[in-house]
C-alpha cells in the first residue's frame, strides 16, 4: 500500500502591497480670509498715489500729494472747523438712517406677511423707487422749509428704499415647506415669525442694511451744499470755490472712512448673527 503525503501549498504574495498614495483633495472655495483684507485695496491705492506724487507724476494743483492732505487735515481739526463739521453730518445721517430703518423693516413686514399690506404697500414703494430721490428736493424744500428737516427725510427715503426691497424679497423667498411645518407643528404666529421668519429674513435684511448705510452717505454730500452752514459737504462746497483741491480730498477721504467703517461694522454684526450658515464668506 502506497501513502502519498500532500503538502500544503502555501500561496506567497509575489509583490509587498504598496501603500496607495494620498492625493490632495482639490478645494473649489476660496480659502481662508486673509487677515484685514479690506484694507488690502485701500492701502494699495494709497501706495499708489504717494508713489505717484513722489515722482511728479501728478500735478499738486490737481491731485495734491497724502502728505499734503494729511496735513490740511490736521490744520482743520486744530482750527476746530473739521471736528464740528464731522459731528454735525455724522448726526445728520444718523437720524436720517434711524428713520429709514424704522420705516423700511415696518413696511417690509407688512407687506411680506400680508397680502392686504403687499397689495397697499409694495405698488407704492415700487414706484418711489423708479423717481429719482434726489430729484424731490426742490418738492420737499417747499413742504418743509430749507431747514434741516428736509435733508433728515430725503436721507430717510434713500435708507428705507434698499432695506425694504431686500428683506420684502427675502420674506417672500422663505420657502413654503417651513411654513407647512410650522403649520403641522402648530406654531402660533408670534413663534413662526421669530423661529421661521426671523431667522430666513436675515440675510436678505443685512444686505439692505449695507446698501442703506452706504446710501446715507452718498445723499449727505449732496444735500449738505444746499443752505447748510456746516457739515462735510459745506466744507467741501466752500473749498470748490476758493479752489482748495486739498480740502475736498479730506472731505472725501472722511466719506470714505465713514463708509468703510460702517460697512464693516454691519458685516461684523452680520457674521456674529448670521454665524449657523455655512457659506463661502466664513
Amino acid at each position: 500500500m502506497t501513502t502519498t503525503a500532500t503538502t500544503p501549498v502555501v500561496s506567497t504574495p509575489t509583490s509587498q502591497a504598496r501603500p496607495v498614495p494620498r492625493t490632495r483633495r482639490r478645494t473649489l472655495a476660496p480659502g481662508r480670509r486673509l487677515p484685514a483684507s479690506r484694507l488690502i485695496g485701500p492701502g494699495l491705492v494709497l501706495a499708489l498715489w504717494a508713489a505717484a506724487s513722489a515722482a511728479g507724476q501728478l500735478d499738486p494743483a490737481a491731485i495734491p500729494a497724502p502728505w499734503t492732505v494729511l496735513r490740511t487735515a490736521s490744520q482743520l481739526w486744530s482750527d476746530g472747523t473739521l471736528s464740528t463739521d464731522v459731528l454735525t453730518s455724522l448726526e445728520r445721517a444718523g437720524y436720517g438712517f434711524a428713520l429709514g430703518l424704522t420705516a423700511g423693516v415696518v413696511l417690509a413686514l407688512v407687506a411680506g406677511l400680508s397680502r392686504v399690506g403687499e397689495a397697499l404697500i409694495d405698488g407704492t414703494v415700487q414706484l418711489n423707487r423708479a423717481i429719482p430721490t434726489l430729484g424731490l428736493i426742490p418738492l420737499f424744500i417747499l413742504w418743509l422749509g430749507i431747514g434741516e428737516t428736509f435733508k433728515i427725510a430725503i436721507i430717510a427715503i434713500v435708507v428705507y428704499i434698499p432695506i425694504y426691497l431686500n428683506l420684502h424679497a427675502a420674506l417672500s423667498g422663505i420657502d413654503h415647506r417651513f411654513v407647512e411645518l410650522a403649520e403641522v407643528q402648530g406654531l402660533s404666529r408670534v413663534r413662526f415669525v421669530r423661529q421661521i421668519v426671523i431667522p430666513g429674513a436675515l440675510p436678505g435684511f443685512f444686505v439692505g442694511l449695507r446698501l442703506g448705510v452706504t446710501g446715507s452717505w452718498l445723499s449727505l454730500v449732496v444735500l449738505e451744499q444746499i443752505n447748510a452752514t456746516s457739515g462735510l459737504g459745506y466744507l467741501m462746497f466752500q473749498a470748490q470755490n476758493y479752489g482748495r483741491t486739498d480740502t475736498i480730498l479730506v472731505g472725501l477721504l472722511i466719506y470714505g472712512i465713514f463708509g468703510l467703517v460702517s460697512d464693516s461694522a454691519v458685516r461684523l454684526v452680520e457674521r456674529r448673527m448670521l454665524s449657523w450658515r455655512r457659506t463661502l464668506s466664513n
